[in-house]
């Protein structure tokens, strides 16, 4: 069986690291920090996003941690993770599409040029709407909901509008709670965590004395 799976419109695959396709765990020592890497790509002009999930030995997942494009054009995606504790873990890669992003990228071309103004500023507003509902009160709801209605401020410039809904402080929200939509999973992949004396021990196995280059003396 594969390590990775294209289930979904947002192709998640060849994630790594893997051992054996995922029928043994790659292994990693308790604060030991690793890179996740997949290769993610969308439907035509869609703009993706992809984050890892770490999961630890009682089932609970980590905290969210995005990845981000290695080399552009490439599709490859990577993120460093890092366990807490010894045990079996389990990691996988979500990938979604990022419609937030899109627009933005669309309305800094057109709003400039005068193209759409109103028809792009109100399917902004409507997307930062939709964006507010997943993000929580206490992590910045309101300021997510204050650009959506910034942006259908008509007493206000285009460019003004526009600018509001690129501010830094809306950036932070949306980096932290971001509108995943076509949400695709990878398959879960085993890790093996273990103490840190583990590594030395595993060191010491990998390199016996008869690869040191001295041979024992003769009986």
């Amino acid at each position: 069986m594969d390590a990775s799976t294209d289930t979904g419109r947002i192709p998640v695959m060849d994630v790594r690291p893997v051992v054996e396709c995922g029928r043994r765990p790659a292994k990693a020592v308790v604060g030991e920090t690793f890179q996740v890497t997949a290769t993610v790509f969308g439907e035509g002009h869609d703009v993706v996003g992809a984050n890892v999930v770490l999961r630890d030995p009682d089932g609970r997942p980590g905290p969210w941690t995005p990845m981000r494009e290695l080399a552009p054009g490439t599709d490859r995606w990577g993120a460093r993770v890092t366990p807490s504790e010894a045990g079996r873990w389990t990691y996988l890669v979500e990938a979604w599409s990022d419609p937030v992003t899109g627009w933005r990228r669309a309305a800094e071309v057109k709003i400039p040029a005068g193209i759409d103004v109103g028809l792009v500023l109100e399917e902004g507003a409507l997307l930062y709407e939709r964006a507010a509902s997943s993000v929580p009160e206490a992590a910045g709801r309101d300021t997510v909901l204050g650009t959506a209605d910034a942006l259908r401020d008509d007493s206000r410039s285009p460019a003004d509008r526009l600018a509001a809904a690129l501010a830094p402080e809306v950036d932070a929200v949306l980096a932290e709670h971001p509108l995943r939509e076509r949400l695709t999973r990878s398959l879960p992949l085993p890790l093996l965590v273990e103490r840190e004396r583990a590594l030395y021990g595993a060191w010491y196995e990998f390199f016996p004395r008869s690869e040191s280059g001295q041979l024992d003396p003769p009986a």
